[in-house]
């Protein structure tokens, strides 16, 4: 299957970066390349490094940059890991980042990857397939109240309760191994009268929900963030895709810390500190899809877009 994976608000984030001609930057999610081949086209002498941890986006990208090899680099890892990566390559500091940190499309499509809870699969979900840890773990080995929490918590699912409830029911018959297996009881936890007031599937939030535990999405933000923009230069931009308000929220706070600067409390009549502000937001209010761009990516709905430049 064709790695497919629309960059979401393309136009609004490269105008966000601020590309420099001979600047360095690092697109963290490269995906199929998409916003990766929109960065190395307008550079001249500078340099690109892509990164992901799926291995068919690893070569989707690669075969997409081919013509820039001279300016793109590809690498293969978490974007957790871009300190690491950055002194792997002696680079110190970087012009822009920028963070797209959906579940892309063919992660979604690709049937066999589990993600979807429209197609029947091993429940995977795992988007480095190099991790031993997949949804099938967390569905049938963990507890009813941590299912009950992850559910509740990363899905935001009023039902949370019952549907840990069903699975934990299930799963003393017999183990849930594919995905239709979990959307089933999913739906069968869920009160008709209000799954029929839903405009989403009914197993959406909590797909949702197992999906960022079993990829520790949510933790790795903030550590990136930091790597990030210790690097940037002055007046170097950080452009993050945010498709949830868990996301949303830890890259508002972490923005806004950096921006604030003093962490002394508020009762105190002078900083004690000594912390300066180290970034400029520059969207007060996140940026979202036009009307044209979901016309033709309806994904892009849920998308919000944050940019911060380094002082």
């Amino acid at each position: 299957m064709e790695f497919s994976h629309y960059p979401v608000m393309l136009g609004e984030c490269i105008e966000a970066l601020d590309i420099k001609p001979d600047g360095i930057y690092v697109d963290c999610t490269a995906g199929g390349g998409g916003h990766s081949e929109a960065i190395v086209s307008r550079l001249t002498t500078g340099t690109l490094i892509s990164l992901d941890q799926d291995d068919e986006a690893i070569e989707a990208c690669k075969t997409r940059l081919a013509k820039y090899n001279e300016r793109s680099k590809v690498v293969k890892c978490n974007f957790s890991d871009l300190g690491s990566v950055l002194d792997n390559l002696d680079i110190l500091h970087i012009d822009g980042v920028l963070m797209d940190l959906g579940v892309s499309s063919h992660q979604l499509d690709t049937p066999s990857r589990g993600f979807s809870y429209n197609c029947d699969a091993i429940l995977d979900m795992r988007m480095d397939p190099r991790s031993p840890f997949s949804a099938y773990d967390v569905v049938n080995g963990y507890s009813e109240a941590e299912l009950r929490r992850i559910i509740s918590e990363y899905g935001e699912e009023r039902f949370a309760s019952s549907i840990a409830h069903k699975i934990v029911l299930q799963r003393e018959k017999s183990p849930i191994k594919t995905t239709l297996e979990l959307a089933g009881t999913i739906k069968s936890a869920i009160p008709e009268a209000a799954a029929r007031k839903e405009a989403q599937h009914p197993a959406k939030r909590t797909f949702q929900a197992i999906r960022i535990e079993v990829n520790h999405e949510l933790d790795v933000i903030k550590p990136a963030i930091d790597a990030a923009v210790s690097r940037l230069k002055s007046g170097g931009r950080i452009v993050i895709i945010t498709f949830h308000s868990l996301e949303d929220r830890i890259v508002k706070n972490t923005f806004n810390s950096y921006a604030a600067g003093c962490t002394c409390p508020k009762d105190f009549p002078v900083c004690v500190c000594g912390k300066k502000p180290t970034v400029k937001i520059i969207t007060k209010k996140p940026l979202t899809a036009s009307e044209r761009e979901l016309e033709t990516n309806a994904r892009s709905r849920s998308a919000k877009v944050r940019v911060a430049e380094k002082l």
